[in-house]
This record gives structure tokens, sequence and C-alpha cells, in this order.
């Protein structure tokens, strides 16, 4: 028997099989200033939500003010609407925005990230991180501080 139809025997293969899915609402943090850094994670969660039939959602976390991506928080939100549209018609999934409107997004985002889990009923995160660094041992990665206080699972993905 061979590995692929070893995995499919044993439950391993997704939703399809008529099992439960293992994840049914997958939590991806995406900066729209920075997607071209998110295609590692984006593409991970997008292959995992294809896998388990589960839903996307892209949260996305911004200031009240005017700032690079957009004037205010409606806009923000349009954005990003936008993006998790273009994402589920790309890969084929079905895919959400959460606009998360935070008074300093740089200070705030991981409490920020934390509720976002918990008001969405995500079972899943996925997001992307940096190579850790000298500063990773004075100040924690958001995807550190996400993964050991999060409700959900946290799949923290490199590169």
């Amino acid at each position: 028997m061979g590995i692929a139809s070893e995995v499919t025997g044993t439950g391993c293969a997704g939703a399809s099989n008529g099992e439960q899915p293992m994840f049914s609402k997958i939590m991806v943090p995406v900066d729209l200033a920075h997607t071209d850094r998110l295609a590692k994670a984006i593409d991970t969660a997008c292959a995992l939500a294809s896998l388990w039939g589960a839903e996307l959602v892209f949260v996305g976390v911004a200031a009240a003010v005017p700032g690079s991506i957009a004037h205010n928080p409606q806009e923000f939100g349009d954005k990003l609407t936008a993006f998790a549209d273009s994402q589920a018609a790309a890969h084929g999934i079905t895919a959400t925005a959460h606009a998360a409107i935070s008074h300093d997004p740089a200070t705030d985002l991981d409490p920020t990230l934390l509720k976002a889990v918990d008001e969405i009923g995500a079972d899943l995160v996925v997001m992307a991180s940096h190579i850790p660094n000298l500063t990773d041992y004075v100040w924690p990665s958001n995807g550190g501080t996400v993964a050991t206080r999060a409700s959900a699972s946290v799949f923290v993905v490199r590169g």
C-alpha cells in the first residue's frame, strides 16, 4: 500500500472522506501593506482550507485614523474584503474578511489578533513569521505570542 492510500485510509485526507473536518474556520492575519511577504503563509492556509473544506477568514488590523492603506475603517474593510475575495477566487475556497480596528496597531496587534480568534470562532490560526533574530530574545514575535496565548491551534509559517 502506498503512502497516499495509507493516508487516505486513516482519515487524513480531509473532510471529503465523510468524517468531521479537522478544522472548519481558519484565521489568517494579514498586513495589506506587505501581502507579498505573506505568500507562503497564505498559500499554506488556502491549501489547508481546500483540504478540509474550511472557511478562511483574513484578519487585518488598522487604526481608525487615515493610514497608508486606507483613509478610514470602512475603506480598510472594503480593501480587506477585496483581498479575501481575490484569494477565494484564485484558490477555489471560501474566504471572508474581518477588519479589526485598534487605537494603536503597533502596540495592540497581539491582543487584537487574540480577540479576533475568539470573535470569529477560529479553530486554527495560520500566520507568517520571520526567521528568529537577536531582538526576539528581548521582544517576542507576534507569532510566538499568538501561539502561546490563543484558544485555537496556531501554525506559524516561516519565510
